[in-house]
C-alpha cells in the first residue's frame, strides 16, 4: 500500500482545485444563506402585517370574547346593518367581517355566522375565531341547561402520565420524538453525503476510464490502491467542502442578521403564540422542562463518537460499490440500471427508522436492520439515543467495517476489469463473472 497515500494526496488536490469543485464550495453556501434569509424575510414581513377584523355580532353574546393581539385587531361594529358593515370593511380595506346574527337558538346562530373578505381568509385565523364562538357558545349551552361551566371543567380530569426509568430517571412522550430527531438529523446527513460524494467518486473513474489516463496508471498501482486512494482522496475532499460550507454559512447568516436586520431564526406565527402559550401554561412548561433535561441527558458523547464510525464507515462502504459501478460502464448515462440497487438499502433504513426505530427501538426488526451494514448506518444511529447497549454499538460498528473491507475486495475485482473495458455495457451476470477472475 505504499503508493495509496500518493493516490489520495492526487485525488484529493484533483478536486479540490477543480474549479466547478471551488465554485459549488463558495456559491453553495451562497445560496442557501440567500434562500434562508428570503424565507425569514418573509415571514417576517407577514408577522409585522397587522391583521384588522370587524365583528358584527347581533346576538350581543360573542362579542366580548374577541379580544386583540399584536397581529390581530378586533373592530367590535355595532348599531349598523350588515350592508353598511361590508361598506366599512371596504372601505377600511380591512382583512375581513365576521358576521354573527341574531337567532333563537346557539344551533341557529352556528349554522348562519359568515365571514366576508376579499380573498381566502388563512386557516389559522379562521380556526381561532371558531374555538372562542366555540368555547362561549358551549358555555352559553350549559348555563341555559343549569349547569355551571366552572364546575364542568373543575371536574375535568387531564391525565397526564409521568414517564420514569427503573433507575429513577424522569422521561416525557416529546422526548421519544426528540430522541428519533436527533438519529434522523444523523441519518439523513450521511444519506446526502452519500449521494452527493459517491457520485462524485463515480465521476472520477469513468472521466479516467474515458480518457484512458486510467491504462497509464494501472501500470504501475495495484487496482486496490486506486480504488482505496480515489475513495479517501474523495471523501477528504468532501468533509473539507462540508467544512468550508459550515463556516462560510456561520459567517454569512451573522452578517445577514447584523446588517439588513433579518432575524435568521423567525418562526411562524402561530408558533411564536404557541410559546407564549406554553409559557402560561405550568403543565406545558414542565412538560418543556423536561424535554430540555432530556436533551442534556442524552448520551452526547456516545452520539458524536458513534456518528463519526458510523459516517465514515458508511461512506466508505457505499463509495466502494459506487467506485465499482464507475468502473463497469463507460458513461454517467449507464449507471441507471445498477443506482437503484445500491439506493434501495439507505431508502429502507431510513422507512425502518422513521416507521419502525419509534414504535420499538428494541424490536427484532430494529436490531436486525441495526446490524445489517448497508442499514446500520442510519437504524443505529436512531436507535442510540434510546439506550443502546455499548458492546452492541461495537458489534454493529464491527461489522460494518468488516463488511466495508470484503466490499473493497469485490469491488476491486470488478475495478480491475471493467477499468479497461470499453465499448459494452455489462450486465449483472458479467458482474458476477468478474468477480470470478
Amino acid at each position: 500500500m505504499n503508493h495509496l497515500s500518493l493516490i489520495t494526496k492526487r485525488e484529493y488536490l484533483n478536486k479540490v482545485k477543480n474549479k466547478s469543485f471551488i465554485i459549488m464550495t463558495f456559491l453553495s453556501p451562497l445560496i442557501m444563506v440567500a434562500l434562508f434569509a428570503l424565507i425569514a424575510y418573509l415571514t417576517q414581513l407577514n408577522n409585522d402585517k397587522v391583521r384588522i377584523i370587524s365583528v358584527l355580532d347581533e346576538s350581543s353574546l360573542f362579542a366580548s370574547e374577541f379580544k386583540s393581539t399584536e397581529s390581530t385587531k378586533y373592530d367590535i361594529l355595532t348599531s349598523v346593518t350588515l350592508e353598511d358593515a361590508k361598506k366599512i370593511v371596504q372601505e377600511s380595506e380591512n382583512y375581513g367581517l365576521l358576521y354573527i346574527p341574531k337567532a333563537d337558538s346557539i344551533e341557529a346562530i352556528a349554522d348562519k355566522i359568515k365571514f366576508y373578505s376579499e380573498e381566502s381568509p388563512s386557516l389559522i385565523v379562521m380556526e381561532k375565531i371558531e374555538a372562542r364562538i366555540e368555547d362561549k357558545a358551549r358555555n352559553i349551552k350549559l348555563k341555559n341547561s343549569g349547569l355551571d361551566p366552572e364546575l364542568i371543567d373543575a371536574l375535568n380530569v387531564r391525565i397526564n402520565t409521568n414517564l420514569e426509568t427503573f433507575d429513577g430517571e424522569k422521561t416525557s412522550k416529546l422526548g421519544g420524538g426528540l430522541k428519533l430527531a436527533f438519529g434522523g438529523a444523523a441519518g439523513y446527513l450521511l444519506f446526502m453525503f452519500i449521494i452527493i460524494y459517491g457520485n462524485m467518486i463515480m465521476r472520477s473513474v469513468i472521466e479516467e476510464k474515458t480518457s484512458r489516463i486510467i491504462e497509464v496508471i494501472i501500470s504501475s498501482v495495484k487496482p486496490i490502491q486506486l480504488l482505496l486512494g480515489k475513495i479517501f482522496g474523495t471523501s477528504l475532499a468532501g468533509i473539507t467542502q462540508f467544512l468550508i460550507w459550515i463556516v462560510i454559512g456561520g459567517v454569512l447568516m451573522a452578517v445577514v442578521s447584523a446588517v439588513f436586520g433579518i432575524n435568521m431564526s423567525e418562526g411562524q406565527m402561530a408558533q411564536q403564540e404557541m410559546m407564549n402559550q406554553v409559557s402560561n401554561n405550568a403543565a406545558m412548561q414542565n412538560e418543556v422542562d423536561l424535554v430540555i433535561q432530556e436533551m442534556w441527558n442524552l448520551p452526547l458523547v456516545n452520539l458524536m463518537i458513534m456518528f463519526i464510525l458510523f459516517f465514515i464507515g458508511g461512506y466508505l462502504l457505499y463509495g466502494s460499490l459506487y467506485a465499482a459501478i464507475g468502473a463497469a460502464v463507460d458513461s454517467e448515462t449507464d449507471t441507471q440500471q445498477f443506482m437503484m440497487p445500491l439506493l434501495m438499502p439507505l431508502m429502507l433504513a431510513i422507512y425502518v427508522g422513521f416507521f419502525t426505530v419509534i414504535e420499538n427501538p428494541h424490536g427484532t426488526v430494529s436490531q436486525v436492520f441495526s446490524y445489517i451494514p448497508f442499514t446500520s448506518p442510519v437504524v443505529m444511529l436512531m436507535r442510540i439515543p434510546f439506550g443502546v447497549p455499548i458492546w452492541q454499538q461495537l458489534l454493529s460498528v464491527a461489522i460494518l467495517f468488516g463488511t466495508f473491507f470484503l466490499t473493497v475486495i469485490f469491488a476491486a475485482k470488478i475495478y480491475r476489469v471493467g477499468i479497461l473495458m470499453y465499448g459494452k455495457k455489462p450486465s449483472y451476470k458479467e458482474l458476477v463473472k468478474w468477480l470470478k477472475y
